[in-house]
């Protein structure tokens, strides 16, 4: 199967991270997309705790998508090139990650081998350009795609001034944030 690993914080899912699987599904070539929170930081700023962040990623629903605890599960760093010796072989992997990372990617641990082992599918982000490009990476790109500025810091901001998030995120993610009190 062809898969499309969509690895991140998730701090805290929202429906802008639904909107990138399901176009990936629809334009990308993907049999499944795995959302996959990570455990550790590589690029240390403060996040909920992990099991909050599962907890939340878990209430995301989606055809043809899963939540995959490799990461998670191996206490990895965050660095994306450690993940690769734990997917399972049988399958083709793609990692799927926003424009909005292109700026910052030469930071990312290893990037050079990594993007020996791993091709890079980029999502446009609304306000971000598509570049630099690396390569073995390509833009999604189609007619009917639907882009958006959504962003975990914009859902963590409006909880924080106290704002609705119900339209922006999964019901079961903003009933979590509140029964929890996170982001306040």
């Amino acid at each position: 199967m062809k898969i499309g690993l969509f690895g991140g914080k998730f701090n805290p899912p929202h429906i802008g991270h639904i909107f990138i699987a399901e176009q990936c599904l629809d334009f990308g070539g993907f049999d499944e997309v795995w959302f996959m929170p990570n455990y550790g930081q590589s690029f240390h700023e403060p996040v909920a705790p992990v099991a909050d962040r599962l907890a939340m990623t878990k209430c995301m629903s989606l055809s043809r998508t899963k939540i995959s605890t490799i990461e998670i599960d191996n206490k990895l760093d965050g660095q994306t090139i450690h993940l690769l010796p734990f997917l399972p072989k049988e399958h083709e992997y793609t990692f799927i990650i926003g424009s909005d990372q292109l700026a910052t990617f030469h930071l990312w641990g290893s990037y050079k081998e990594l993007l020996r082992q791993l091709p890079f599918m980029v999502f446009p982000r609304y306000g971000y350009p598509n570049e630099p490009m690396y390569e073995h990476m390509r833009v999604l790109s189609h007619p009917s795609l639907i882009a958006a500025n959504l962003s975990s810091t914009k859902i963590r901001d409006r909880v924080k001034l106290g704002l609705s998030i119900e339209n922006f995120v999964p019901k079961g993610v903003a009933t979590y944030i509140k029964d929890h009190k996170l982001y306040l």
